[in-house]
């Protein structure tokens, strides 16, 4: 339910193409918030759960353009994107492109190019929940682009969740994401592993991940310690080195392989501190791994 105060507050309509599970989740959060929503699909009939809570379907992209000053896209690739908006160009001229499609940095910079020649003011954003999180305050959408179309749709992007402006270079949200996504599988699949370890020994998962959430906490604290390590291209290490780290993980490779745990996580990780180790890292903070992902070349 709305105060009395938000009831009065007019909010910004928006247009929502593509309703796949995630568009879908965007126009529901937006209606949520008391948005006039308009959508479009290929397929009209995804639209009707949303139609029956009050969103507009429109008939054609165009309609759906003309809709309101600001045009959200969530669809399946940058092909699909371009083959909607193209013929749109028109349309969409003096109004904001949010662009919420998966892709990379480098097809968010072409994206951003076709926007400004059409005159088209253009977001890119990086959503980093699955559907059932959008529209929650603890979810960070990430967005690039310009400072003041930013600042401009806030409120009604703040209705998708915690909006993060990182800068205007309109590709940053799209590498961001991939960081991101590169950190989150790397992380699933260690606690996997972990996980594979101790349930081996007849430990429940459940038993093991309050204590690998805590862990976690620690770990974060290593991230703040290396950051400016990475950022000086310095590592002393005064904590753990390189070397200590190999000995290390020796010992996980030795109790997955003697529990029939498949080690190529570990000895990938492994494979990485040699490699640094070789690069006369070996007294150096973990942080120092660092120059090797940078240049695959150090052998």
């Amino acid at each position: 339910m709305h105060s009395a105060q938000e009831t009065a507050t007019v909010r910004e309509p928006v247009t929502v193409i593509g309703l796949g599970q995630m568009g879908s989740a965007l126009a529901a959060a937006l209606l949520d918030h008391g948005h006039p929503t308009t959508v479009w699909n290929r397929s009209p009939e995804k639209a009707g759960p949303l139609v029956a809570r009050g969103a507009r379907l429109a008939a054609t992209p165009a309609e759906a353009v003309a809709a309101g000053s600001l045009v959200i896209a969530c669809v399946l690739d940058y092909e699909v994107l371009h083959t909607l908006l193209d013929p749109h160009s028109d349309a969409l001229a003096g109004r904001t492109l949010v662009n919420l499609t998966s892709g990379s940095p480098e097809q968010v910079q072409e994206a951003a190019a076709w926007a400004a020649a059409r005159r088209v003011a253009y977001l890119d954003g990086a959503i980093m929940t699955t559907p059932p999180g959008v529209g929650t305050p603890e979810v960070m959408i990430l967005y690039s682009g310009s400072p003041e179309v930013f600042a401009a749709h806030r409120p009604a992007l703040a209705a998708l969740g915690d909006p993060l402006h990182l800068g205007s270079e309109p590709g940053l949200a799209a590498l961001y994401d991939a960081a991101l996504l590169s950190l989150m599988w790397a992380a699933l699949t260690g606690w996997l592993h972990g996980t594979a370890l101790v349930t081996a020994e007849k430990s429940a998962a459940t038993d093991f991940t309050p204590i690998a959430v805590r862990w976690l906490g620690a770990i974060g604290g290593f991230f703040a310690t290396y950051a400016p390590q990475v950022d000086a291209g310095r590592y002393p290490g005064d904590d753990a080195t390189v070397d200590v780290q190999i000995a290390a993980i020796d010992h996980v490779l030795h109790a997955a392989a003697a529990r029939g745990i498949d080690n190529a996580l570990p000895e990938l990780l492994k494979s990485a501190m040699e490699r640094a180790r070789k690069a006369g890292h070996g007294r150096d903070s973990y942080a120092s791994v660092i120059e090797v992902l940078r240049d695959p070349q150090v052998p």
